[in-house]
Order: structure tokens, then C-alpha cells, then sequence
């Protein structure tokens, strides 16, 4: 099934962290990748997205700004699941904590 491509928007990017806003038409996905970085996601819209990991389907209902965090190797690909565009800021950690 041919998806569109959600469209990311780099916003910082130098030697600590990469910032990225992520937007997603109804149906976009953002294709099958893995976090070579901790990270944390800032949803900017109420939603659902669907979650593939490879070995299983989910949807993982997000609220508009409330943040969570991922660790370094998550793989997957991320759909947008409603009928209207969602949107999130990325924020990946290049540096170790200190």
C-alpha cells in the first residue's frame, strides 16, 4: 500500500540536538527507520497514530502537548490514523547525558 510521505521540518540542528517537526497528511506515514538518538516527541495536535513495529500493529493515542520519551533503537514506521493532518516536534539527543 503506497502511503504519502510525511513531511519533516528541521528546525535545529548542530553538534547536541536535532530538532524536527514532523507533519503528516491523513494517511502519511513517516516509512520504516530506526532512532539513532534518544528522543523525546512533543505532539502539537490530539490524535491517533499507528504504530508498526514490525511484528505488530498499534494505535498510540497522543495528546497535544503532553511529551514522551524514547531510547536510542526504536524502529518503526508511524501513520497518521485520522482523517485530518497531525503534527509533532522531535527532539533527539546527539550527546550522552552528562
Amino acid at each position: 500500500m503506497s502511503r504519502p510521505a510525511a513531511v519533516p521540518i528541521v528546525q535545529v540542528d548542530n553538534d547536541r540536538v536535532l530538532v524536527t517537526q514532523w507533519r503528516f497528511a491523513p494517511g502519511a506515514e513517516t516509512t520504516w527507520h530506526r532512532h539513532g538518538y534518544d528522543y523525546v516527541v512533543v505532539p502539537l495536535t490530539t490524535g491517533k497514530l499507528q504504530i508498526d513495529d514490525g511484528k505488530t500493529q498499534r494505535i498510540a493515542e497522543l495528546t497535544a502537548g503532553q511529551s514522551y520519551y524514547r531510547p536510542v533503537g526504536i524502529e518503526h514506521n508511524v501513520i497518521n490514523a485520522n482523517e485530518y493532518e497531525f503534527a509533532f516536534v522531535e527532539i533527539e539527543f546527539k550527546t550522552p547525558q552528562g
